[in-house]
């Protein structure tokens, strides 16, 4: 295993599928306060309502549909995301399903913490680690990056 620490200050993405939009914004004034001591990500429609309504600066992204997902999936795998807020809705399908899936997917590679809803969200940032500096560990993936590659002939 590999260490990384997380500093105080998280890097915390927020994103949410239209129908939860409601749902993450309710949370979010809630927390303002908890959140405004970190570095906040979204994705761009999300963004756009949270900064309006929060009055806090975040980082948008592109919409979700538009390639945001991906861009979240790409700076958590270059380790500038420390923890993600993520209201989907698993009972809707969505135009961009594989987009979500890999977003899920590259969380749990990581070893990111990840809320889907609200009860998650509530637990993960009143925890005492939100709040200190986290020592997380990230996979070694060398082994696997160093495998055998067969090609076809």
């Amino acid at each position: 295993m590999i260490n990384l620490t997380m500093p105080i200050q998280k890097n915390v993405a927020l994103v949410a599928h239209d129908s939860q939009k409601k749902n993450l914004l309710e949370w979010a004034k809630f927390n303002r306060e908890l959140l405004s001591v970190h570095n906040l990500y979204s994705t761009g429609t999300t963004g756009k309502l949270l900064e309006t309504e929060l009055e806090l600066e975040l980082t948008k992204l592109q919409s979700g549909p538009l390639g945001g997902d991906q861009q979240l999936g790409a700076k958590i795998v270059e380790g500038d995301i420390d923890f993600v807020i993520f209201f989907w809705d698993p009972l809707l399908a969505q135009p961009h399903d594989p987009d979500v899936k890999a977003l899920l997917r590259m969380a749990v590679v990581w070893n990111i913490p990840m809320a889907c809803n609200r009860a998650s969200a509530d637990m993960m940032i009143s925890s005492p680690l939100m709040h200190e500096a986290y020592v997380r560990e990230l996979p070694n993936y060398e082994t696997y990056q160093q495998r055998p590659i067969m090609i076809a002939e």
